[in-house]
């Protein structure tokens, strides 16, 4: 397995924020030494009620506490600066700031309790599997399962709940594909920071003010597939642009990736079924195209503030025609 660049941690620590972090952290205005701290995973702000950050030991309370006004206004300044609007008609919202951080607003009243800004920033350098077997992702599963995955050109798919490390883990896998290999990455916001010399990332793009221009996941999958891809990833799946990423990964794309939420292994069956629901696609026909599409699951878990790949599973179509994922001990 062919390596890049030096090892960065998995979950952040004390150390120094990144150039990019610093430079990005000025847009945040009152918020701007939060963003900056590098031991800071989530900024989370409501209107008037305060400030939380979590720093890997769970939310804690810090200043400032802004009034509603102020949080109403940084929160429309912040989506503009991303790219994207939000007003009354548009009351919620996800950009990208600079290096893969993430800004999703709700105003109120829609946040009942006041406009709620929520910040999720990545950790200083760009993850590889090495730095994530320092510091214990693969205390219980193999390191090596994953580099298999890579180096035999299986298609995988991520899953995990919110905050479990999904991106993280998909963003070291694609850091081991060879240097010589073209990746091009499809997310509604770009996340994705990968140790890699040939990335090309697509993200989706929101309707103007006048309900035109938006671009979603489903086409920018089809565009992807006219862009000599070598391995050809979804950052998450959400809807319809399941059926397009089953077929890319049906057409000759191997190697491929995705990601999906899921609380467990045994989850990820009903989840894809209720994603191909909104593909037009019926349980059985789900069935036989996940299995085909699909090599491997990896499902990563936060336990006790820590993150770790949890349990492989193949795919199988059941006895009734319907999706079956199963947990292995020792994947093929």
């Amino acid at each position: 397995m062919r390596r890049h660049r030096a090892d960065t941690p998995f979950l952040p620590g004390s150390v120094r924020p990144t150039r990019a972090r610093d430079v990005a952290a000025a847009e945040f205005e009152e918020l701007a030494a939060l963003v900056a701290d590098a031991t800071v995973t989530d900024v989370l702000v409501v209107g008037g009620r305060g400030t939380w950050v979590d720093r890997g030991r769970g939310l804690e309370r810090v200043a400032p506490e802004l009034p509603e006004r102020r949080v109403r206004d940084l929160a429309t300044e912040l989506v503009a600066r991303g790219g994207r609007h939000v007003d009354e008609t548009t009351p919620c919202a996800d950009v990208r700031h600079g290096d893969g951080i993430r800004v999703h607003v709700v105003l109120a009243p829609v946040a009942v309790g006041g406009t709620a800004v929520s910040i999720r920033l990545p950790a200083p350098g760009l993850p590889t599997l090495a730095s994530l077997d320092a510091l214990g992702a693969f205390s219980r599963i193999p390191r090596s399962v994953v580099e298999r995955a890579v180096e035999e050109r299986r298609n995988v798919l991520v899953t995990g709940a919110t905050g479990s490390g999904k991106t993280t883990m998909l963003a070291a896998l694609l850091g081991a594909v060879p240097p010589d290999e073209r990746i091009v990455t499809v997310e509604d916001v770009a996340e994705l920071r990968i140790d890699h010399p040939h990335v090309v990332g697509l993200e989706a793009r929101q309707a103007n003010a006048e309900g035109a221009g938006a671009l979603g996941l489903d086409r920018l999958v089809r565009e992807a597939l006219r862009m000599r891809p070598d391995r050809i990833v979804v950052g998450e799946c959400r809807g319809a642009e399941v059926r397009e990423l089953l077929s890319a990964l049906n057409t000759g794309h191997d190697g491929g990736a995705g990601t999906v939420h899921a609380n467990g292994v045994a989850d990820v069956a009903a989840r894809l079924e209720a994603l191909g629901a909104l593909a037009g696609l019926g349980p059985e026909a789900l069935a036989r195209q996940a299995v085909s599409a699909f090599n491997l699951v990896l499902h990563v878990e936060r336990r006790g503030g820590r993150r770790r790949l949890g349990a492989v599973g193949e795919l199988r179509v059941g006895t009734d025609g319907r999706l079956v994922v199963r947990p292995v001990d020792r994947p093929r």
